[in-house]
């Protein structure tokens, strides 16, 4: 058994077909789903597809870099009485990105603050992006640990320095299916350095759909060929590659 413990279901590009991508994804012998949630419509979607799906698909709600410049001082109480009123398996995705730089970076940097806090303070995991800020992500994870951090690089983009400082910290980290890429050395590498009681395997759909799929949509069963090319790159079985990441799925989200 296997958990996606990244999609987001709520995507447009999943409007027409999702009972068929949810039948898919038990037939890949997933065992569960995190959903990210980035706005209020998606976050009211994900509690309905919660209740449609119980003890299946699991809501996590955040606030993607991206979309920074849209939060208000009135969000922290916002976010924390939905994190206490409903089941909320993590808060995120949360971060830094300055690939696109699509809000101010000082913007960024307060809200991946603001969630870090949050996460903490409702004993919540945090899912964690970072994309071309590594160094920016790993000062204020350093500053912002109150000693009750837990949490997850997702996405991860192959930074040892971020990684094994997020290790120490007691984090996770996760791999998509980029991984399958053919210029994806340093990803594999990566994979090969981080210790398997450590992982999390994720898809980011409908985004990064495995080499075989590439340039079509992403969806949960995909997340089998993250697995195998993890059990390939370590050179461990797959049956121990899925034990052991569902294992620390469960163990991080408390599912």
């Amino acid at each position: 058994m296997l958990i996606d413990t990244h999609a987001h279901l709520t995507f447009p590009e999943f409007t027409a077909d999702l009972p068929e991508i949810i039948a898919r994804a038990k037939a890949a012998q997933l065992e569960a789903i995190i959903n990210i949630a980035l706005d209020n419509e998606a976050i009211n979607q994900s509690f309905k597809l919660a209740e449609e799906y119980p003890g299946y698909l699991y809501t996590a709600l955040g606030l993607h870099p991206h979309e920074a410049s849209q939060w208000r001082d009135t969000d922290y109480q916002r976010f924390q009485q939905l994190a206490t009123r409903h089941k909320i398996v993590a808060l995120g995705e949360m971060g830094l990105d300055y690939h696109y730089k699509l809000s101010p970076l000082e913007q960024q940097k307060k809200v991946f603050r603001k969630f870090l806090q949050l996460a903490q303070e409702v004993d919540l995991p945090a899912v964690i992006h970072s994309r071309d800020a590594a160094q920016d992500t790993l000062d204020i994870l350093r500053e912002e640990n109150q000693g009750k951090l837990r949490g997850v690089l997702h996405c991860f983009a192959g930074d040892m320095k971020l990684g094994q400082a997020a290790l120490d910290m007691g984090l996770y980290i996760s791999f998509t299916a980029n991984i399958t890429y053919p210029k994806a050395d340093n990803l594999r590498q990566a994979v090969k350095s981080i210790p398997i009681d450590r992982l999390l395997i994720e898809t980011d759909c409908p985004f990064l759909a495995p080499q075989i799929y590439r340039g079509s949509r992403n969806e949960p069963a995909y997340v089998i060929k993250v697995a195998e090319k993890i059990a390939e790159v370590k050179g461990l079985s797959y049956e121990e590659v899925a034990l052991q990441t569902t294992a620390n799925a469960k163990h991080l989200f408390q599912i």
